[in-house]
């Protein structure tokens, strides 16, 4: 069993709401709602239920218990639990949402209106054993808590992901549990720990996964562009919309949506994000009409939102609605362990042995690669891979053929700065050569695929081809020939 330090917040797996259980041979430490949990062998984690039984009416003994954060109940065939034989029943008659007070219970503007306990209400907390009226029927509300263990996962891959390490095996455990719940999950890491292949995994493992899953990255989007990216905007809603276009939320319908860099997400825009969660409907920039919308999502983020609140710039509303359960990823300098596998399965790819054909690295080549910390995880670990290949021409791969940083061998140099202009303008020519010269390497390096070059530097694909207008960089003298 790996020992692993207790104290150290990055190596954790974060669960929320709910609690979490360190489960030692010697001792068991509770763990609360809001903190993070280490785990070595196995954790025990509180998932949030609860069960509505129809006790009176047409559809008497009818039951459902579901972890959902929203229940709609009513006559149509759409909702969760369905009065199908209560001729009195709306449509859809009123929806039980899960709050930070508590289960809360919504009218839906239906036709006999919503009654709690014998009075008419349209919206109120619930209780343990709170009595519902729809129609003809009574319903009975009970919450459960249920705990599911979660012991690391045996394979140690899991949705082209490499892991060993039961740092990665526990994560891997823990999205096949949660992965069918529907439930929003938030995904904390550092810039390259793979946090979009986490969420296309939980998507591919959920009832979801024959629908779309869309990503839309908050921080590669213009900020005015943004609002339109994730709603969608009726034409003429601004300059330069000349077709109306859905959203990302409409074309996740069905499915995943899945924001990546969500601590970018503009301070204005997150109440609007907050009511689309809780309404599950969007108003399309520029537009009147309300579309319902039925998606999961999965947010992303390198920011620790918890600090980001309290520096006032993320709302606290939307961190609790959205951090039903959350996974912290471990940076690759925490998992070494794990290096030689990946490495393995990517020269083991058909398409790398058709390119490159079979190689391996050296031992001294993965000792250097052990020892390096890493600073860009397992995407700056893709470059280097990519790098060596393209430069190695023999079937071993030897520490002489690593980058210069990699081998520890670089020298710091000085920033080339010109030091007669204003701190401003001294500081923006520093920031275009940078952006200059780093883009004109990543497309060379990607024989001048915009798409492959936004995958590998973590840019979406509309910031590449932005940086390439602003510079004129020729992407076609990049291709090989």
């Amino acid at each position: 069993m790996s020992n692993l330090p207790k104290e150290n917040p990055q190596d954790e797996i974060m669960t929320s709401p709910g609690e979490a259980t360190y489960l030692d041979p010697f001792e068991e430490a509770h763990i609360t709602a809001t903190h993070t949990l280490v785990v070595e062998n196995r954790t025990t984690l509180k998932v949030r239920k609860c069960r509505l039984t129809v006790s009176a009416g047409p559809d008497q003994t009818k039951e459902l218990v579901s972890d959902k954060e929203r229940i709609r109940i009513g006559a149509h065939s759409s909702n969760d639990l369905v009065l199908a034989e209560d001729r009195t029943a709306s449509r859809h008659h009123f929806e039980i949402q899960y709050t930070e007070r508590g289960y809360l219970l919504v009218d839906l503007n239906s036709t006999n209106g919503t009654f709690l306990d014998g009075r008419r209400i349209e919206r109120a907390y619930l209780s343990p054993g709170s009595q519902m009226r729809a129609g003809s029927s009574t319903l009975t509300f009970s919450p459960i808590d249920e705990e599911v263990t979660v012991e690391p996962d045996r394979d140690g891959q899991l949705g082209g992901m490499i892991g060993q390490s039961v740092k990665m095996r526990q994560i891997f455990g823990l999205i096949k549990k949660i992965a069918p719940m529907d439930v929003s999950v938030v995904i904390q890491g550092e810039t390259g720990t793979g946090k979009e292949l986490v969420a296309r995994a939980i998507h591919e493992n959920s009832s979801r996964k024959k629908g779309p899953m869309v990503v839309l990255d908050c921080g590669a989007i213009p900020p005015n562009l943004i609002e339109s990216e994730l709603f969608g905007h009726e034409k003429g809603a601004f300059t330069g919309a000349i077709n109306s276009r859905p959203g990302a939320f409409e074309r996740a319908n069905g499915g995943t949506i899945f924001l990546d860099e969500l601590g970018e997400l503009r301070l204005d825009l997150q109440p609007k994000l907050l009511r689309v969660l809780e309404n599950r409907e969007v108003r399309r920039v520029g537009g009147n009409e309300v579309l319902e919308v039925d998606v999961r999502l999965i947010a992303a983020t390198n920011r620790d939102l918890v600090k980001e609140i309290q520096a006032g710039n993320f709302r606290e509303d939307l961190y609790f609605r959205l951090s039903v359960i959350g996974i912290q990823l471990p940076p690759l300098r925490q998992r070494r362990d794990d290096i030689p596998h990946i490495l393995r399965k990517e020269l083991a790819d058909p398409e790398i042995i058709a390119k490159h054909g079979r190689k391996h690295f050296s031992p001294g080549a993965l000792s250097v690669l052990m020892a390096y910390p890493w600073p860009g995880n397992i995407r700056e670990l893709m470059n280097v891979l990519s790098h060596v290949l393209t430069f190695t021409d023999g079937d071993e791969i030897e520490a002489s053929h690593l980058p210069a940083r990699v081998q520890g061998q670089q020298k710091e140099q000085p920033l080339p700065f010109n030091e007669h202009l204003s701190f401003k303008d001294a500081k923006e020519q520093l920031l275009e050569n940078f952006e200059r010269e780093y883009i004109t390497q990543v497309l060379r390096r990607c024989d001048g695929n915009i798409s492959r070059a936004a995958r590998e530097s973590g840019l979406h694909r509309k910031s590449i081809e932005r940086l390439v207008k602003k510079y004129t960089l020729d992407t076609r003298s990049m291709k090989v020939k």
